[in-house]
């Protein structure tokens, strides 16, 4: 579209990006061929940590794909992957309660993952017309529709920067249930944390590109309204 000096510093997120996705996918890789001591598969371990916080009721649904784990706050229902529902390595059972650690969250009603849900709409919304805003903007040089696109744009790099303390604090309570209930001993805790760490860091570099963008476009904008 027009090349700007931001350009330089979104391809090196980017390029971050692609690096983490390679390392969630040998982090979990090399940690899935680990057995968890305990012996307890992804799903046994989300049941048991479901129903020692009291979501009896949340159901555990195996789903096709890798790395496709989800909490479905909607249906209420956590989908793992099947290579996580049924094995029982360290991967496994890390991913499993790192999802069910969204739903002790849903239940606690942790104030981001409140702020989040109620942000969805709006950005879904937002996230959809905002590069129609931004392309007719510069094609047509509408600053007016320029500025327009950089609001909707801002909801969405808004919620991906709600998404990341969601995202940890999940860790953080998987992490900590995970060695309190026997699931995995303190020094397997090491393996845990590199596969949580190696996930997380996908939602990082993800937010920071879009932040990146947001930037270079209210750079592009102000510094053509000043001309």
């Amino acid at each position: 579209m027009f090349f700007h000096p931001m350009d330089f510093l979104i391809i090196i997120a980017f390029l971050l990006s692609l690096w983490a996705q390679f390392r969630v996918s040998g982090t979990f890789n090399r940690w899935s061929e680990v057995q968890a001591m305990s012996g307890m598969t992804g799903y046994e371990a989300a049941r048991r940590m479901l129903d020692r916080n009291g979501l009896h009721d949340i159901p555990i649904e195996p789903v096709p794909g890798k790395l496709s784990d989800h909490y479905d706050p909607v249906q209420r229902v956590v989908r793992l992957s099947e290579p996580v529902y049924y094995e029982s390595s360290i991967s496994a059972i890390s991913v499993a309660c790192h999802e069910v650690g969204h739903a002790i969250q849903h239940k606690q009603h942790y104030p981001m993952l409140v702020l989040r849900h109620r942000m969805f709409p709006v950005v879904r919304f937002a996230s959809g017309i905002a590069p129609f805003l931004l392309l007719a903007g510069f094609l047509f040089h509408a600053l007016n529709l320029i500025g327009l696109g950089i609001i909707f744009f801002s909801a969405a790099v808004a919620f991906q920067l709600v998404t990341l303390p969601v995202e940890f604090n999940a860790s953080a309570r998987a992490r900590r249930l995970m060695v309190a209930e026997g699931f995995i001993t303190n020094q397997e805790e090491r393996g845990v944390a590199k596969v949580l760490n190696a996930a997380a860091l996908t939602y990082v570099a993800a937010a920071l590109i879009s932040l990146l963008e947001l930037v270079k476009y209210i750079m592009i904008f102000t510094s053509s309204r000043d001309e």
